[in-house]
């Protein structure tokens, strides 16, 4: 039972007051150092509070998670700072040795789990070490929380990459690797792949046709079926007609362009044809 003269850590009840807080009666509480607080039922029942805030800095109706682990983090101690929300600030121990202060919110939701080393490895000894085709050659310091090294790569180009990136092997090269196995992939020739030229010749269609034959559409406008095809990064038009059979066979004829180019250019391995006096030597 709650009522005058009852203590509660440093508290006394002097007094029921006419405020009510969610049905509770709110009382006035002497603390043992002279000052004074109001208090209701449920909360000295509790006994959440104990004294005025002299002794303790845990704000009213906040957890005490004193000694209580949050991933590399142990709260210490509370401190008198608040943070945004106003809750209050814990200093706490990591793992790692250093201390760091964190809002209750942030240590009890778990956006807070160490005083930064988990989220930013140290510095490591990456000189001379050697990332696929790249070679490390000085500390480039470090940039949106992360450690950067200047590297050389095998092409002879210089590069600076996280080190996060060389650590996991996200980075390999300067970008020459990349490029590399992109245009192995697309079998690149003067800028047009071959790989694609054969997927048309194929009667593969691309996924934006809707007429069922690449490079002809119907133009609603002019009510006709136009033909058209793209080569090199230019697309060249074949004509329109009214009939869908007219425009398919503008886009057949148009295609001897990729013909000729896949003829000069298959098992070659993207190299340029040899002509018949390299083949026969200078003479």
């Amino acid at each position: 039972m709650i009522g005058v003269g009852t203590r509660v850590g440093l508290l006394t009840v002097e007094e029921a007051t006419e405020q009510r807080k969610a049905g509770y009666t709110v009382w006035r509480c002497r603390c043992a150092c002279g000052g004074e607080i109001l208090l209701d039922t449920r909360c000295l029942q509790r006994g959440t509070v104990r004294d005025c805030g002299c002794q303790t800095v845990v704000k009213p109706g906040q957890r005490d998670i004193s000694g209580m682990r949050f991933g590399r983090l142990v709260a210490v101690s509370p401190t008198r700072e608040r943070g945004a929300s106003g809750s209050t600030v814990w200093l706490c121990q990591c793992d790692c040795g250093k201390e760091v202060k964190a809002e209750l919110g942030q240590l009890t939701w778990g956006y807070k789990k160490s005083c930064g080393c988990l989220g930013h490895p140290p510095r490591k000894d990456f000189m001379g070490k050697r990332f696929g085709k790249l070679t490390v050659i000085a500390y480039a310091g470090k940039r949106a929380g992360m450690h950067r090294w200047k590297c050389r790569c095998e092409c002879g180009k210089e590069t600076v990459v996280g080190q996060t990136l060389l650590q996991t092997g996200k980075t390999k090269s300067c970008g020459c690797l990349q490029a590399i196995v992109y245009r192995k992939n697309l079998e690149l020739v003067e800028g047009t792949s071959l790989k694609a030229l054969r997927a048309v010749k194929s009667g593969r269609l691309i996924k934006s046709n809707t007429s069922g034959y690449n490079g002809v559409y119907f133009d609603k406008k002019r009510k006709r079926w136009v033909a058209q095809i793209t080569f090199q990064g230019k697309t060249r038009y074949l004509g329109a007609f009214p009939e869908l059979a007219d425009a398919v066979k503008a886009r057949k004829q148009g295609e001897e362009i990729y013909d000729r180019f896949l003829d000069q250019y298959d098992g070659t391995d993207g190299q340029p044809p040899v002509s018949r006096e390299e083949e026969q030597g200078e003479t």
